[in-house]
C-alpha cells in the first residue's frame, strides 16, 4: 500500500503534506511525499518563510520517484498544492506517465484553486487543472467554490451539485468528493461533504463547529487516499474520512488551538 502525494509542506503547521503525511502512515499508509513547497507556515500569518519550489527540482525529484519504481509499486496518485503553473505542467506531465506505466493507478486530485469565492492561485494553475488534471483523475475532490468554477455550474441545492459533478464526469473523472459543502436544504449548523457518483449523491454531514483551520481538506484527501489503498470503496474511504477529520477538528477545537491537533496529548 503505496500513496505518492504531491503538494505543499510547511515547517509550522498542517497544510498539504504536512496535514496528509502523517494521518496515512497512522493509517498504515506508505507514502512517497514529494513537496511543491517548503514555507515556514500557510499564508494566514502575518510573515511568510521559504518559497515555492522551482519546476526544474520537483520534475528531478519526480524522476526519483519513477527511477525507484515508486509508480509501479504505487496504489493511489494524490495531488493538491502546485505553487506554480511552472510546476502545475511538470506534475500534468508526471501524472500522464504514471497513469500509462501504472493503468491500475488510482489518482485522486484535490484541485486546490481557492475557496469562499476566491481564487488564491497563481494565473496558469486553474487552466492545467481544468484541462490535464482533471480529465486524468480517477477521482477529485473540490470544495463547493472549486467545484463550480470547474464545472460552470452555480452549486446551491442537490439538482444543481448533480449538474455540477456530471459536467466534471464527462471530462473523465468516475467520481466527485465535494468537501464543504453547504446546500438549501443543509441542516442548520452542518456541513457535509458529499460524494457524487453513477449520478447518485452519498451525503456525510458533521456539526459546524467555530473553527476554520487551514488544511482540513488536506487532511481529507489524504484520508481518502489512505482508505482507497487499503482497498476500501470510495464510498467508505470518504465516511471513515469524514468521521476522523470531525474528530480531529473536535479536539483542536477543545484545545483551542490555531492549527489542527493531529496528535492526542499523551501523559
Amino acid at each position: 500500500m503505496l500513496v505518492i502525494s504531491i503538494q505543499s509542506q510547511v515547517v509550522h503547521g498542517h497544510v498539504g503534506n504536512s496535514a496528509a503525511v502523517y494521518p496515512m502512515q497512522a493509517e498504515g499508509v506508505n507514502v512517497a511525499a514529494v513537496p511543491t513547497t517548503l514555507l515556514s507556515n500557510h499564508p494566514r500569518y502575518p510573515t511568510l518563510r521559504g518559497r515555492v519550489l522551482d519546476a526544474e527540482l520537483v520534475a528531478d525529484l519526480l524522476l526519483g520517484v519513477e527511477e525507484r519504481g515508486l509508480v509501479e509499486r504505487g496504489s493511489v496518485l494524490l495531488t493538491g498544492y502546485l505553487g506554480s503553473p511552472a510546476n502545475a505542467d511538470v506534475i500534468a506531465d508526471f501524472v500522464e506517465r504514471a497513469l500509462r506505466r501504472n493503468p491500475k493507478l488510482v489518482y485522486l486530485c484535490d484541485p486546490v484553486i481557492g475557496d469562499d469565492g476566491k481564487v488564491y492561485v497563481a494565473d496558469g494553475i486553474l487552466d492545467v487543472i481544468r484541462k490535464r488534471l482533471v480529465p486524468a483523475a480517477t477521482f477529485i475532490a473540490p470544495n463547493q467554490f472549486e467545484l463550480e468554477l470547474l464545472s460552470g455550474i452555480a452549486v446551491n441545492d442537490a439538482s444543481s451539485l448533480l449538474a455540477a459533478s456530471a459536467a466534471i464526469a464527462a471530462q473523465g473523472p468516475r467520481g466527485v468528493i465535494a468537501t464543504g459543502c453547504t446546500l438549501d436544504d443543509t441542516q442548520a449548523g452542518q456541513v457535509e461533504t458529499i460524494l457524487c457518483q453513477h449520478e447518485k449523491l452519498s451525503r456525510f454531514a458533521t456539526a459546524r463547529l467555530p473553527i476554520r483551520p487551514c488544511g482540513t481538506g488536506d487532511l481529507l484527501s489524504g484520508l481518502v487516499a489512505a482508505g482507497l489503498a487499503k482497498g476500501a470503496t470510495v464510498e467508505r474511504a470518504v465516511r471513515l474520512a469524514v468521521d476522523h477529520v470531525f474528530a480531529v477538528l473536535a479536539h483542536t477545537h477543545q484545545a483551542g488551538s490555531e492549527e489542527m491537533c493531529l496528535v492526542s496529548p499523551t501523559g
